[in-house]
């Protein structure tokens, strides 16, 4: 005798919270400076302000910036600061560091600004699987946000998930 199959996955209260829904669109660039260095190790401000003064910087429109130096040379601060001045105008975010913590910083902005009421008491699945760059940081700030409204918190797909939390 054949019992028909039930999907009770497709008949559950769970909902999906998908990272790569909130990824934010547009060209991630890394700048390094250590082209702009003496030998890529010292800073000359005269011809690093040469440097900076010659430099395209409407390449960077409408795109986040991570700025870095691939030497072990020492960069004073207010070297960021001056390249800073420059790609303000074009760029949408730019950070000191590398694409990880741009993507970081990016999803930081996103999820501390998103509005979670519509997960309140209901149990709540963050998506494990990504195509896109989603840094595990990401993974971490959506838990924390979620568990202060949902019922329940899992990670991984609906038919093997990982519990990590459950309201009392």
């Amino acid at each position: 005798m054949m019992t028909e199959i039930i999907n009770r996955v497709s008949q559950s209260k769970l909902i999906t919270f998908n990272l790569e829904d909130h990824y934010p669109k547009g060209q991630r660039v890394i700048l390094d400076i250590k082209e702009w260095l003496y030998e890529g190790l010292i800073l000359r401000e005269k011809e690093f302000r040469v440097q900076i003064e010659n430099h395209d910087w409407s390449q960077y429109s409408d795109c986040y910036v991570a700025l870095t130096c691939s030497t072990d040379a020492i960069i004073p601060g207010w070297a960021y600061m001056l390249i800073g001045t420059k790609l303000q105008p074009f760029c949408k975010k730019m950070l000191i560091g590398d694409l990880e913590m741009l993507e970081s910083s990016l999803y930081q902005d996103i999820l501390e600004n998103l509005d979670v009421s519509e997960f309140k008491g209901k149990p709540v699945i963050v998506k494990g699987c990504s195509n896109k760059p989603v840094p595990s940081n990401a993974y971490l700030w959506v838990t924390a946000k979620l568990q202060t409204v949902a019922k329940s918190v899992m990670y991984g797909e609906a038919c093997s998930s990982v519990p990590l939390f459950k309201a009392k």
